[in-house]
């Protein structure tokens, strides 16, 4: 197993030099249509596993990471922004690649491609299952069937997000930092005086104003989760526009994100998870806002057959009993391309 260097600043993971994960709460799309981009509801907590030896089940010591609490049926997207270094970032849904739909190999490869390029990827909703679409990450206990992991594999025996993080390669990264450094020489040659832009307000910000909880969803049995589809939004999942040769072929860091029901979030940590989130009519009502991202200069790559065929969890948990009421078209806020120290490193384990 390569050297780790994962950390959690915050609620952020720094994955090396060149990545910045952020865990988002957000609203739950229908599962039929295809919608916008849904707003960022506050960041999900990340706690490391090394800290709580006594409470967390033995696989997970072994596994090592991070975990965080998420309710049945909750829906999450990846934020990316502030990672600086040019980065080719692996993401796993129960070690099912959310790219390529194919089993984790923990390697690099182009056919098909198995990684978004960081920062051009500002964000990840969900799995690439759609031409210029994605499914949404959504929570589901394990031993339904319902995760990416069951339906793709046959089997559901991890569960659980896993990331990892590839920087470029020596020299085309000595080369990067140059062309960076000479272009902050200039920049700061000819910088002038410039309006500052209004604060706030952006994909992921928090709601402006607080919104009531709906009441609870059940909890899911036993501490379990993994990740199935949800809903299908428009995003695109960016081509790599590199040579292959211009990343290193060993990993900076990687880690094992697992997802805890509430009950046994109280139960390991002592803390309260976040409340159940609200729902997306009383959202809707409030006219706060939801979002369209397009990058003119980026090529979606092409959907996976096998996340194609993945089937919403309502397959197995029921009808969705949040109604749905699309935004007016003021509310659709059209979005474009955006570090402090490091905190405690984060474990490895064997997963």
């Amino acid at each position: 197993m390569a050297a780790n260097d994962t950390r959690i600043e915050g609620n952020t993971l720094l994955l090396g030099d060149g990545v910045r994960v952020r865990f988002i709460r957000t609203l739950r799309l229908p599962e039929t249509g295809t919608h916008r981009l849904p707003p960022g509801l506050g960041e999900f907590p990340l706690r490391r596993v090394e800290d709580h030896p006594d409470t967390v089940p033995e696989q997970w010591r072994a596994k090592g990471g991070v975990m965080l609490p998420v309710h049945l049926r909750e829906a999450m997207w990846l934020s990316f922004a502030g990672s600086p270094e040019p980065s080719a970032l692996q993401v796993g849904v129960g070690k099912v690649c959310a790219i390529s739909g194919e089993k984790w190999t923990g390697k690099l490869s182009r056919r098909p491609q198995n990684y978004v390029v960081l920062p051009r990827q500002p964000w990840l909703d969900g799995i690439n299952s759609g031409k210029g679409t994605v499914r949404q990450f959504v929570a589901v206990p394990l031993g339904m069937g319902a995760t990416v992991e069951g339906q793709v594999t046959g089997e559901e025996t991890v569960g659980g997000l896993q990331l990892q993080a590839f920087p470029l390669a020596p020299k085309p990264r000595a080369a990067w930092r140059e062309e960076q450094r000479r272009l902050a020489e200039e920049r700061a040659r000819h910088r002038a005086a410039a309006p500052r832009p209004p604060a706030g307000g952006g994909y992921g910000a928090p709601p402006p104003m607080p919104l009531a909880a709906p009441a609870g969803a059940p909890p899911a049995p036993g501490a379990a989760m993994g990740i199935g589809a949800g809903g299908s939004m428009r995003q695109e999942v960016y081509q790599d526009d590199r040579k292959a040769r211009d990343w290193s072929d060993t990993p900076e860091a990687r880690v094992f994100v697992h997802l805890v029901t509430p009950p046994e979030w109280r139960r390991i940590t002592g803390e309260e998870p976040p409340p159940s989130p609200v729902d997306r009519a009383a959202y809707t009502r409030a006219g706060l806002p939801w979002y369209d991202y397009f990058d003119a200069d980026g090529t979606d790559l092409a959907p996976s057959d096998a996340l194609a065929d993945v089937k919403p969890v309502g397959e197995w948990l029921g009808d969705d009993l949040d109604p749905w009421t699309p935004p007016a078209p003021h509310q659709i806020t059209p979005l474009g391309p955006p570090p402090p120290p490091p905190g405690a490193p984060v474990a490895d384990g064997d997963w």
